[in-house]
């Protein structure tokens, strides 16, 4: 029987894990994080999987530890996975698996390495990403191709909507390779890192708006940084405010010098830094809901200035 090591978390961590199992590859322990009490927990629990299944589990945040490595070469598996763990594999720790260590990165490598690829995706403009199962290598994504599948990424989609679909494509992606890793018959495909490039980790405060950009620019990020994620943030009339749900709109702007909240017919439009117009779909003021029928009636006769660089 063919086993593994797992290395995970959340969502696609679950669903790489279930794959492996229903493929009959035999499980001899699961390395996972434990959740942060801080962190909003939108996505499910690979530890609460394992122990219901009677999966070894070792939960730690340091990849580097002792006790790991020791469990890990103890196991001496034939494969090692990492589907989505938040910290880099030591090579020591790799080399325990007998026939290959892979990962599972959620963008069409070498497109997005790095951290927060669906967010950094989405943020870009980018219309499709997906999933890549790929050899481990010194340098993070940077290994050797096994398999990779792309989702689209629509005009309007949000960061989580596309993250539902790159968990699919991951569940799918290493579905269709598995028989071919057991079999020695997988692919390994060299990467071409100059065609990407590596992107960091994203914090709250990477959310701020420029209005000064265009409404395009501005859209992708609130909706790369939607809930479940920290959101778009701003300031409107010397209020902190998080926008939700945005649209480009094909509407003229008034005659304002800057950038600015207005309405028209009911509705909230804010007048970006090139002229260009987004529509408000959602937001928040004061950490309370807006209603925007009553914004923009407020608006319907004074617009109100929006910060932006200058």
């Amino acid at each position: 029987m063919t086993t593994a090591v797992v290395f995970g978390y959340g969502d696609v961590g679950i669903r790489c894990t279930a794959t492996l199992l229903a493929q009959g590859i035999r499980v001899l322990l699961v390395a996972s994080h434990a959740d942060d009490p801080a962190e909003t927990q939108w996505y499910g629990s690979l530890a609460r999987f394992a122990e219901e299944r009677d999966l070894p589990l070792h939960l730690s945040d340091d990849a580097q530890g002792a006790d790991l490595r020791a469990r890990v070469v103890s196991a001496a598996p034939d494969f090692i996975f990492s589907f989505y763990y938040r910290r880099m594999i030591p090579r020591a720790v790799l080399a325990a698996a007998k026939r290959g260590a892979l990962n599972m990165h959620g963008s069409l490598l070498p497109q997005f390495r790095g951290r927060a690829p669906v967010n950094w995706a989405v943020l870009m403009g980018a219309t499709e990403t997906g999933a890549s199962l790929h050899y481990m290598a010194d340098r993070p994504d940077a290994g050797n191709l096994v398999d990779q599948m792309a989702v689209p990424v629509l005009p309007d989609d949000t960061a989580y909507e596309v993250f539902r679909k790159v968990c699919t494509a991951a569940e799918l992606v290493l579905h269709r390779a598995l028989p071919r890793l057991v079999a020695g018959t997988a692919p390994n495909i060299t990467q071409h890192l100059a065609a990407g490039r590596y992107y960091g980790a994203r914090r709250p405060e990477d959310g701020e708006i420029d209005w000064s950009l265009n409404a395009r620019l501005i859209h992708n990020l609130v909706r790369a940084v939607a809930p479940p994620f920290p959101a778009a943030r701003t300031v409107i009339s010397g209020e902190r405010a998080r926008l939700f749900r945005t649209l480009v709109a094909d509407v003229p702007a008034p005659p304002l010098p800057g950038p600015a909240l207005f309405a028209r017919d009911g509705r909230v439009y804010a007048r970006c830094g090139d002229g260009s117009v987004l529509r408000i779909l959602e937001m928040e003021k004061g950490a309370k809901p807006v209603d925007l029928a009553v914004l923009a009636a407020w608006l319907a006769t004074d617009p109100v200035p929006l910060p932006y660089k200058g």
